[in-house]
């Protein structure tokens, strides 16, 4: 394999955080943007060249914004919901409509209050909702409306403003928790015009005629590269070339925990040629990103834990052990895919041989079996294939998982669970 660079590692680490948050703000983070600046023509051919994806700089605003485009849009990723403790689960589409409302509203009112905003979307919405086009959103409790449907319209605007202001898109004077509550709190929400029409890097929906295209297609429409290639079949035709089909590659290598080599139209897939390979090699080197390669697998880990905010299998909660648990099962289990049922009967046996493991899922094994299923997805490990059904990928070989039982270590059938309960270990195998 070649060694040849495909990007200075000084800017590798910008390169990485850009690849999970898309956006480096001069205000949030002046070491990354400073980096960005010095190296501005490098990563902006680095990424337009190596995966098409547009990388914007805008000076006026102090931000940087990777404008990532992709057909096979990943349905376990997007923005998540903002909470005070732990991940939050990801936006539902009636929070993603809003925060788009919102960003227009505020682009027509660069500081608005949540009241006047509030009072804006639901007018918006009344005028809508009738043809499906947007969603019905009701603030006030009247007749037809109760106060459980207008507090839940409050907390989808309020889930909304938080995502925006994660994203540093806009500010907002005071606390928003206490705005679902109480409808008297004034709150303050002031937006910079400049960022808000650097955010979306899609083409116009109204211009792509999204209202008479079906839904299935709407993905395509807003990923294609200019107007005539929003056609389904433009865009089918693309994605089966060469081009298309080194980009949709080399965007999974760079942005996915795995990869699959045969998930090709054609009969040899891009990573299985001898060009394609050395050329994803390259391009995950020079990120700093470290492939484990199978004929039939690539597992993609960043052991710097910038590109990606997945930490699997670090961990001690006990969903984490129980994927684990699962994890030291999968190689060995003799078909392709697992059940709920399998899963369950496995976390019985481990009970019984350490009944002090997951006491707290003791009345609850079956959401244990979905949570720990949905850990492994998550890693590429697992996919799922019908209701409590998941396939096996064939990344569960480059897996083994031990036990560390105080200072010892001790191998067993379920490698997951450990002496005291509640230690389990993944490591991924060196294989090339």
């Amino acid at each position: 394999m070649s060694e040849r660079p495909v990007l200075d590692p000084d800017l590798a680490d910008a390169a990485r955080h850009l690849l999970l948050t898309c956006r480096i703000s001069s205000a949030q983070d002046p070491l990354r943007y400073q980096a960005v600046l010095r190296g501005r023509r490098e990563l902006t051919d680095f990424f337009r060249n190596e995966l098409g994806w547009n990388l914007h700089i805008h000076d006026v605003a102090g931000v940087v914004r990777l404008h990532k485009r992709r057909d096979d849009v990943p349905g376990d990723r997007g923005p998540r919901l903002q909470r005070r403790t732990g991940r939050g689960d990801l936006a539902p589409a009636q929070v993603l409509v809003l925060a788009a409302l919102v960003c227009e509203q505020l682009w027509r009112r660069p500081r608005i209050s949540l009241r006047e905003l509030l009072q804006s979307v639901a007018q918006v919405c009344a005028a809508e909702a009738g043809s499906g086009r947007l969603p019905p959103f009701r603030i006030v409790a009247t007749d037809g409306v109760s106060k459980r449907e207008a507090q839940s319209s409050r907390e989808d605007i309020v889930d909304a403003i938080k995502l925006l202001q994660a994203d540093g898109e806009i500010s907002v004077d005071a606390d928003l928790d206490r705005a679902v509550t109480d409808e008297t709190a004034e709150v303050f929400i002031t937006a910079d015009r400049d960022s808000l029409a650097n955010k979306f890097a899609s083409l116009s929906p109204t211009l792509l005629a999204l209202g008479t295209r079906p839904v299935d297609e709407h993905v395509a429409a807003l990923t294609a590269v200019s107007l005539p290639d929003a056609e389904p079949e433009a865009v089918a035709q693309w994605q089966a070339s060469v081009e298309g089909r080194r980009l949709t590659a080399l965007r999974r290598v760079v942005d996915d925990p795995a990869a699959d080599p045969g998930d090709d139209p054609n009969p040899v897939g891009y990573l299985g040629t001898s060009t394609g390979r050395e050329r994803a090699l390259n391009l995950a080197s020079s990120l700093g990103l470290v492939t484990t390669v199978r004929r039939d697998w690539w597992e993609i880990v960043d052991p710097s834990g910038t590109a990606s905010d997945a930490d699997f299998p670090q961990g001690r909660k006990t969903e984490r052990q129980a994927a684990l648990a699962l994890l030291s099962h999968l190689p060995y289990h003799g078909a392709e895919e697992v059940s709920a049922e399998e899963i369950l009967a496995l976390f019985d046996e481990v009970r019984q041989d350490m009944p002090r493991w997951a006491a707290g899922y003791a009345e609850r094994l079956p959401a244990l079996v979905r949570a720990a299923a949905a850990e492994l997805v998550t890693a590429g490990l697992l996919r799922p294939a019908g209701e409590d059904r998941w396939q096996i990928l064939p990344g569960v070989h480059l897996w083994r998982v031990r036990v560390r039982q105080g200072q010892t270590e001790r191998e067993g059938r379920h490698r997951a669970a450990s002496g005291v309960d509640d230690i389990g270990i993944g490591e991924q195998e060196e294989q090339q």
